[in-house]
């Protein structure tokens, strides 16, 4: 007997860096975020991935933003691992990026993310890699680029990643499709969950060729904000239900 489909794995990535007047259901605070949280675990979410805002609703690392936010969604969607972001430009300060970071160790365990990106390409990615492992929360490597790979690959700390965010730019579909696959090769195969995503126009086609070759998917207002067929998305939820309809692994190329 054959085995079957690989099972759909989707991280609803829920804001992002968006500016408010995105999206008409674009969430921003704590309570909006666990609202859709909720939505997207109902449409097969398997795990989520924010950018927490303060007062102002601003991007902010600030241990008491990130544990509040985190306990909020977190009640909203019961067992699903939640990823938030440590770019560098949140909070403009790379000592403040890092005892940001490095402060989340003393949250409580219901605040605590279990997950963070990093992006290879910032110059603080290896001490913000290393300060989420002392802290106990797993990394997610975010690779735009071969060099991006390389540099991961050279700190010798991939063994180490929770998962790889193979993330390519909004650009032609052509060209991400074949970056993506350059970056996915020098990784070679063995190794931590892949993830493969786009930005923008090249969203979709990387969402249909994660689908064809059974790697994690990442879908929501953080990188597009329209369906398949073009029209505008209702919200996160809407986007993780059409990651869960691709054609299965196999059935697309």
């Amino acid at each position: 007997m054959s085995p079957g489909p690989t099972p759909r794995r989707i991280q609803a990535s829920l804001n992002g860096a968006r500016l408010r007047g995105f999206h008409p259901r674009l969430p921003l605070t704590a309570e909006a975020l666990a609202a859709d949280a909720a939505a997207c675990a109902a449409a097969g979410a398997v795990a989520l991935h924010l950018h927490p805002r303060d007062a102002a609703g601003e991007e902010t690392l600030a241990p008491a933003v990130i544990g509040a936010t985190v306990a909020a969604v977190r009640r909203a969607a019961p067992g699903l691992p939640v990823s938030v972001s440590t770019g560098d430009w949140i909070e403009q300060d790379d000592g403040r990026q890092i005892a940001c970071v490095r402060a989340w160790a003393g949250l409580p365990a219901g605040e605590r993310p279990d997950e963070a990106s990093v992006n290879l390409a910032e110059p603080t990615a290896e001490p913000v890699m290393l300060a989420l492992l002392e802290a106990g929360i797993g990394v997610e490597a975010g690779l735009a680029r071969v060099a991006d790979a390389e540099k991961l690959l050279g700190l010798g700390l991939l063994r180490h990643c929770r998962r790889l965010l193979v993330e390519i730019d909004d650009i032609a579909p052509d060209l991400a499709l074949a970056e993506a696959r350059l970056v996915l090769a020098r990784l070679g195969g063995e190794g931590p969950e892949r993830q493969l995503h786009g930005f923008g126009r090249s969203a979709w086609p990387l969402a249909r060729q994660a689908a064809a070759l059974g790697l994690m998917l990442r879908l929501g207002l953080e990188d597009l904000s329209e369906l398949p067929d073009g029209t505008p998305a209702p919200g996160n939820a809407a986007l993780v239900a059409a990651g869960m309809a691709l054609p299965p692994a196999g059935d697309a190329a």
